[in-house]
């Protein structure tokens, strides 16, 4: 039996014509939850950043960490494994991952005008006219930041869909008889070539999660699938082209159902910037908390020459909102600065971020300082000016010291 995508705008019923849909085809329905939870029990994968993935903007620290194109691989591999089962409806944000190319798939895309939404989010949620145009418009921004990263396009693009039903002018029950009528369709029956497509994209899945686990950034390095043999087009521009290629040959070869690997230049291997393999082994969610904005930036200059990922705020109010949304690993942390000041943003970082490793590098600071600060819970105290290595080493062990918690 033909397996159902439907992507919905929020407010358009797309839960109840998924369920209708499920219930008279006989199929299993599953939303993008059911496969974070899945993930997150068999894998041991983190369900907030696998979330962040699908609804989030991008972490500040993600050029460094690559945590959006290692969740993504994780989630394909997990949408793939439910692809084998056939008898699927799938709802949300991952049904964007299932390739045109599998012919038994019906996309469909559940949409209506933004103000009869708005009405709708009013009536079901207790909203103002303006509050709930706001929860209208967070919600497809999400859709857009979504399939603008997975292919460039507006979240209900024709011509990422087989149908688009305009539920402000139809009923749920229309909806649902109109896509089993057109699931039952001859032309999206299962056959050979289509599974095989299905098998494609799950090998593809996995190299691309062997890939990810090891440093290497999917977008830069596009794996495709094609009866075992996996091709590899590079993106960015590396030193050593061969023996980089090697190195991606052999993490590739040795996933489960490879037959061959080949690695070439993509189409901007020569227009991109240089390629950057992440290192896990080193910390690369750093936050650098000082207002002292020449000196911050140049520091995190010189992190980056020892491969050490860091963001930039210049005031504790904006590093305890960064730490909100993305949760550094490490924060260094200026104690004098205006607003808030260190004392407090370290006090409430170990309060609501209990993870984080803070180390304290001021210049104004004293025994007492050290004293509170290493009371409060700081990793590390120490003053400016710092030697880069001494730095480096004390984030290290406070990034050891993460690895070993999660252990």
């Amino acid at each position: 039996m033909s397996v159902v995508n439907i992507f919905s705008g929020s407010f358009c019923s797309g839960e109840e014509v998924a369920t209708g849909v499920a219930d008279r085809l006989g199929c299993q329905l599953v939303r993008d939850e059911d496969v974070i939870a899945r993930l997150a029990r068999d894998e041991g994968l983190k369900a907030g950043a696998l979330r962040r993935a699908l609804y989030g903007k991008p972490s500040v620290f993600n050029q460094f960490s690559h945590e959006r194109e290692r969740a993504l691989s994780q989630l394909k591999e997990g949408v793939a494994l439910l692809l084998a089962q056939e008898n699927l409806v799938l709802l949300g944000f991952l049904s964007h991952l299932v390739p045109r190319t599998i012919s038994h798939v019906l996309d469909v895309c559940l949409v209506a005008e933004v103000k009869w939404r708005a009405m709708r989010a009013a009536r079901e949620l207790g909203l103002n006219e303006k509050e709930a145009l706001a929860r209208v418009r967070r919600d497809d921004e999400a859709a857009f930041r979504w399939a603008e990263y997975l292919n460039n396009r507006e979240p209900w693009a024709p011509e990422l869909f087989d149908m688009r039903l305009s539920m402000d002018h139809t009923l749920v029950a229309e909806a649902v008889e109109l896509i089993c009528d057109n699931a039952a369709s001859q032309v999206l029956a299962v056959s050979p070539a289509s599974r095989r497509a299905v098998a494609d994209f799950a090998l593809a899945s996995r190299v691309e999660v062997a890939l990810s686990e090891n440093g290497h950034n999917p977008q830069d390095a596009q794996v495709t699938a094609k009866d075992g043999a996996i091709s590899i087009l590079i993106n960015k521009k590396v030193m050593f082209l061969g023996r980089f290629s090697e190195e991606l040959e052999k993490l590739a070869s040795v996933v489960e159902g490879v037959k061959e690997v080949k690695v070439e230049p993509g189409p901007n291997y020569y227009q991109a910037d240089v390629y950057r393999r992440a290192d896990f082994q080193l910390p690369s969610k750093v936050l650098l908390v000082d207002d002292e904005q020449e000196f911050v930036q140049t520091l995190s200059e010189r992190l980056m020459l020892r491969e050490i990922g860091s963001a930039v705020v210049h005031d504790g109010e904006e590093a305890l909102r960064v730490a909100a949304e993305d949760e550094p690993d490490v924060i260094v942390l200026d104690l004098k600065m205006p607003g808030i000041d260190g004392v407090e943003v370290l006090k409430r970082l170990k309060r609501d971020h209990p993870g984080v490793e803070v180390i304290i590098l001021t210049g104004h600071g004293s025994e007492a300082d050290r004293d509170l600060c290493m009371s409060l819970g700081a990793f590390a105290y120490l003053e400016k000016p710092v030697d880069i290595e001494r730095l480096s080493e004390a984030m290290q062990g406070a990034y050891d010291l993460i690895k070993k918690r999660k252990e």
